[in-house]
């Protein structure tokens, strides 16, 4: 089933129906070559998913809503990935694969040791494109919701947007205790909000893992190898998204 995202204003409020518009109607007509009675998944980027049938295309394509209970695909629960900016273009692999994997939100890092640094103009293009990335992978892989990539944020500023989050962790080569890091994990709740922050090549530096630290943020241990910026929060989102689905289907 095809899977698209529509604004609240385009859904009847009789619950009946819901328009499509925009840049989705040329592909449903042209590219996949839709018809009339073929039924797509909508959601409204908010958490909500309706299954529709196809009524009629044209200018705008108008569905009938048929289930309002679809079987989400949101984690019970919300992880926010701090992540500190890397080179290149591995900040679009990590969006595109971290909304894969059920991340909530984004939030781009400028720490100490980050080689990339945006100018206004910059940093607006690029989390427009950073945006774009994120709608793409939540079609592709059916969320519910459209994960937000916000404007970079210093290290404090990202600490103190966190400070309220019911777990924060910070996975770091030089903590080794793989027990403590089992039981850090083992005690993750369901519908608890989780700050990740990784760091850029090169990692964190000591200072910032101390401020972190004081700030209430747990060091982890990732394994006994040194894994890539673009590689360690692939690896923890797995972790704490298996953890979650598991938490999730035991209490349906």
């Amino acid at each position: 089933m095809h899977h698209f995202f529509v604004r609240n204003e385009n859904i009847d409020s009789d619950g009946k129906k819901i328009i499509i518009d925009g840049d989705d109607v040329n592909h449903i007509k042209n590219v996949l070559r839709m018809k009339a009675g073929e039924e797509v998944l909508l959601s409204n980027g908010e958490g909500s998913d309706y299954v529709c049938v196809i009524r009629d295309i044209g200018d705008i394509i108008t569905t009938k809503i048929t289930d309002k209970e679809y079987d989400g695909s949101e984690l019970n629960g919300k992880i926010y990935l701090f992540q500190g900016l890397p080179k290149a273009d591995k900040m679009e692999y990590i969006i595109q694969k971290a909304v894969e994997l059920g991340v909530y939100e984004i939030i781009p890092v400028n720490t100490k040791r980050c080689i990339v640094k945006l100018d206004k103009k910059k940093a607006d293009n690029k989390i427009k494109r950073w945006n774009a990335i994120s709608l793409s992978a939540a079609k592709q892989s059916r969320r519910s919701i459209i994960p937000k990539v916000l404007h970079p944020m210093n290290f404090k500023d990202a600490l103190e947007y966190a400070k309220n989050f019911d777990l924060k962790l910070i996975p770091y080569e030089n903590f080794k205790d793989l027990n403590e890091t089992k039981n850090i994990l083992d005690g993750l709740k369901s519908g608890e909000s989780i700050a990740v922050f990784i760091g850029p090549e090169g990692g964190f530096e000591e200072e910032e893992v101390a401020l972190a630290s004081n700030n209430g943020v747990k060091k982890i241990s990732l394994g006994n190898r040194i894994l890539r910026t673009e590689t360690a929060p692939l690896m923890i989102l797995s972790v704490l998204g298996y953890k979650l689905e598991f938490e999730k289907k035991n209490e349906i």
